[in-house]
């Protein structure tokens, strides 16, 4: 399968064009891909639209390391985009209403009623739309709900919609010329908070930090990356990559199983933040606590499905001496994790030999390694382990320390005024919460599971990808109010 004559893609804002253009610097994990003559010809400035075989497997090529995404606006449509919505649902008629009513009548809809208590008003509404209702007459949850209606489905696509988003009117039809690369399976849109009148400090914060949005820039999904899942609260996919669909014994965390599956057998999800899908969030804080510590109760199902990729914190060998010698907190802690970071900025400036500067380029690597690193640290002091890291604190000044600076870099390296409007103050707090009620959810699901894979850090073999970004591991997946 390759890519078709007019596919467009564009460099990835991370990927550093080398040497005038003689080689490129980026991906996942980063790596150093030299051009031939030939191959230089090919960019149209940071983009390379495909005109020949050349091009294609080039651009194919960006794609798969993560240098260079492709340009939506650029693709071409699908020859048949006909696709159906399957819409899984119990009770909440008003926000299916709403949903329908941004949906329209030009595409087949189904609407599944997974076992409402009142299951008329739910059928009001999908008649009133013109939509095609199941019934199932015991709960299966959103897993089982949705694959009941893919069943159903005819069209070369389907759409994935909970009841309670709003989808805006290019969302699908933009996210359908992904399936312009034939590898793609799924594609996804931003998740984004519906706008509210007047929003508590738990919406604002949500709306800058929910577990459903992914971030401002495009990315495949795929498993030990920055964009590791995607949401299925709205997804376009090809019908016939699904295959049996959704895990229906999961009620936490199908998602991102379905995501993993599709990536290990070949496919590729694309994240599209270009257009985006506005979510109702949970936003009192009884709801919202009881939701992150659910989200947090799908790690060990993952652990047992796809126990190489679940771990919440992922380092490279000498990331993990550099993180013991932070964290033994002792006179010669400082020097001894600047030694590490020198020794691996040899060693990478040895891989980029050839290059006009391979020690600046070898040191801005490095850096973000190290940042990486903190904020991975991070994440096990106050998310994943918080509840050893109590008893530690307890007991040990150390690592009270360790836990206060860890508290506080967190929030440094994730705050950003233009995206929270919510003061540090009480950003901060709504992120100690998050993290208390999602750690407590993760060890809650090992205990329930008599396992500590979901618990445990991974160390990497050389040459396999680790996190070189400062951002933390992704929740373990939503769950919808479908």
């Amino acid at each position: 399968m390759t890519l078709p004559l007019g596919f467009v893609v564009e460099l990835d804002r991370h990927a550093r064009v080398v040497d005038g253009g003689a080689a490129l610097l980026g991906g996942f994990p980063t790596r150093l891909l030299r051009l031939t003559p030939r191959a230089r010809r090919l960019f149209v400035g940071r983009r390379l639209p495909v005109r020949d075989a050349a091009g294609a497997l080039l651009a194919d090529r960006l794609l798969e390391t993560g240098m260079a995404h492709p340009v939506p606006d650029s693709l071409p449509a699908p020859a048949d985009p006909r696709y159906t919505v399957v819409v899984p649902v119990r009770d909440r008629p008003h926000p299916l209403d709403r949903l329908l009513r941004s949906i329209g009548t030009s595409h087949p809809v189904i609407v599944v009623d997974d076992a409402s208590h009142h299951p008329a008003a739910v059928a009001a509404v999908a008649a009133a739309h013109g939509a095609r209702l199941v019934a199932l007459a015991a709960n299966t949850g959103p897993a089982g709900a949705r694959n009941a209606g893919l069943r159903l489905v005819t069209t070369p696509y389907v759409v994935f919609a909970d009841s309670d988003i709003v989808l805006d009117p290019d969302t699908v039809p933009t996210l359908l010329r992904h399936f312009a690369d034939p590898r793609v399976a799924a594609a996804v849109p931003r998740i984004t908070g519906l706008p509210a009148a007047d929003p508590t400090w738990i919406a604002r914060y949500e709306n800058a930090r929910s577990s459903l949005d992914l971030g401002a820039h495009p990315a495949p999904v795929r498993p030990g990356t920055p964009v590791s899942w995607a949401p299925s609260a709205c997804v376009v996919a090809r019908a016939d990559a699904l295959g049996e669909g959704f895990d229906d014994s999961m009620r936490v965390g199908e998602d991102v199983d379905l995501c993993w599956r599709l990536v290990a057998a070949g496919h590729r999800v694309r994240y599209e933040p270009a257009v985006r899908a506005a979510h109702e969030h949970r936003v009192h804080m009884r709801d919202w606590l009881l939701r992150k510590a659910v989200y947090g109760t799908g790690a060990h199902p993952l652990a047992e499905r796809h126990p190489e990729f679940v771990a919440p914190a992922v380092f490279a060998p000498w990331s993990t001496a550099f993180a013991a010698a932070l964290l033994a907190g002792r006179r010669w802690s400082v020097p001894a994790g600047a030694a590490v970071l020198g020794v691996v900025t040899v060693r990478i400036a040895r891989k980029l030999d050839g290059t006009r500067h391979p020690y600046r380029l070898a040191v801005r690597l490095t850096g973000n390694g190290a940042l990486a690193t903190l904020a991975q640290t991070s994440a096990l002091l106050t998310r994943h382990w918080w509840p050893l890291t109590a008893v530690g604190c307890a007991v040990s000044g150390r690592v009270r320390r360790a836990t206060a600076i860890a508290a506080v870099a967190d929030i440094a390296l994730e705050y950003r005024p233009d995206q929270a409007t919510l003061d540090p103050l009480r950003y901060g707090l709504a992120r100690r919460l998050d993290d208390l009620a999602y750690g407590a959810g993760v060890w809650l699901s090992a205990l329930r599971g008599r396992s500590s894979v979901a618990l445990r850090p991974r160390v990497a073999r050389a040459g396999t990808p680790v996190p070189v970004s400062g951002k933390r591991a992704p929740d373990a997946g939503p769950v919808p109010r479908h």
